[in-house]
């Protein structure tokens, strides 16, 4: 994400903290606010990916394959 974007988010969360925001502001806020939690959640898969966690038996495995058996 640009700091042209995160700029944008940033002015119309004041805006519609203290005027308001028209509607299609509102949609642009949507928008903006999808392709900024979309690429957030990217990040963090992809932090996880090089996450390994060590099993009681001192065998070490990915965080991903370990949270899996877990839920098994």
């Amino acid at each position: 994400m640009d700091k042209q974007m995160l700029d944008r988010i940033n002015e119309l969360a004041r805006k519609k903290k203290t005027v308001g925001l028209t509607p299609a502001e509102q949609d642009e806020q949507k928008k903006l606010y999808k392709i900024y939690l979309g690429e957030i959640r990217q990040q963090f898969s992809q932090t996880l990916d090089n996450v390994s966690v060590e099993q009681k038996d001192g065998t070490v495995v990915p965080f991903k394959q370990a949270y899996r058996h877990k839920k098994n």
